[in-house]
């Protein structure tokens, strides 16, 4: 059985920004993915609300931040055959004052805290999957926490894109398939959750065929 570890933030965990609550075992993009899968495959969601690349938030936690989780979250679910990471959103949060590039920055730590790792088979590094994630969209409730985010949030495909190119693992900028919700800008509608879901299916696949 192949095992996919998924880290990521709010859209992992799947807020719904309609209910504010947890979409569903039908509706997560993670739980999608797991059933395009198949039952060869082990999909672990490790999605945490507000989860940064590698910033301490002084206002939600310290636990927010997401370089200080990920080697004991990648030794407890060893052995793994990839790691998906889509982080950053948080990151442009305006108590960080981070730019587009520092946020890339962060995301890179994360993969090559992944590529230096014993988490997969044989005691050898997984490869990672790094996910742009979507740009922010009209913002409402979170207008001001994210205030001068939605401009910034354009570059990060591009920033991640290089950072990709340095560290060689692979890459997906969402933003070429999922859009942020109309109704806070910065979660996922249901229908994004599958589109996310079944297209990384495919390209997970397609990565573990010529590993």
């Amino acid at each position: 059985m192949k095992r996919i570890l998924c880290y990521g933030d709010s859209n992992t965990w799947g807020w719904s920004p309609i209910t504010k609550e947890r979409y569903d075992d039908q509706t997560r993009w993670t739980r999608v993915l797991a059933r395009a899968l198949g039952a060869e495959y082990e999909v672990i969601e490790e999605g945490l609300n507000g989860r940064t690349t590698v910033w301490d938030d002084p206002i939600e936690g310290y636990n927010r931040n997401g370089y200080n989780y990920l080697l004991p979250c990648l030794e407890t679910h060893c052995p793994l055959d990839l790691v998906t990471i889509m982080l950053g959103t948080n990151d442009l949060k305006k108590r960080f004052s981070l730019t587009a590039s520092d946020i890339a920055l962060g995301a890179g730590v994360l993969v090559k805290a992944v590529q230096q790792s014993t988490a997969g088979r044989k005691a050898k590094a997984p490869p990672v999957l790094l996910m742009a994630p979507p740009p922010v969209g009209r913002l409402t409730e979170f207008a001001e926490e994210f205030e001068e985010a939605t401009e910034k949030s354009k570059k990060l495909g591009d920033r991640y894109r290089q950072v990709v190119q340095e560290l060689g693992c692979a890459y997906l900028d969402t933003s070429t398939l999922i859009v942020s919700s109309d109704v806070d800008g910065i979660h996922l509608d249901l229908e994004e959750h599958a589109k996310l879901g079944h297209t990384m299916a495919g390209i997970i696949q397609e990565l573990l065929m010529s590993a």
